[in-house]
């Protein structure tokens, strides 16, 4: 799988990264994990900034909790915390459910939109193959 291209994107372009793109990455996926790690290397040379929502972390943090390793989850943490948080308030969850109830998302990926949407964020960086786009919204996958 060929790595993402995001060479368009201006400099210090700030993304909403989806939970998934980031495990992908903590954990070394085969497949996925070489699609985008270029992106975080992009994001460590302080060219671009990341956001997550609320939803993301706790997402993140579930495998090294599972895994009862309570060190790596607070080194997951704060890196996480290093980039902006995006709480999911009243009008993200509005806009969440308006963007399900025009393009029929699942209420996942309608949070992630609706947060990225509410940052002004450049693009939504997710792993979702079936992400019905909202037209003022792009999304790198």
């Amino acid at each position: 799988m060929e790595p993402l291209d995001f060479t368009d994107l201006p400099k210090e372009a700030l993304l909403l990264i989806d939970s998934a793109p980031i495990i992908y990455v903590l954990e070394d996926h085969p497949q996925f994990g070489p699609r985008f790690a270029p992106l975080f290397a992009t994001h460590a040379e302080a060219r671009l900034r990341f956001a997550v929502t609320t939803i993301t972390v706790a997402e993140v943090l579930v495998g090294p909790l599972r895994a009862r390793d309570d060190a790596l989850a607070q080194r997951y943490r704060t890196v996480l915390e290093s980039w902006q948080l995006v709480p999911v308030d009243l009008d993200i969850a509005a806009s969440a459910a308006r963007l399900r109830a025009a393009l029929r998302l699942g209420l996942g990926d309608a949070v992630q939109a609706a947060s990225a949407l509410a940052i002004n964020a450049a693009a939504l960086v997710t792993c979702e193959r079936d992400f019905s786009r909202p037209r003022s919204l792009r999304i790198i996958s």
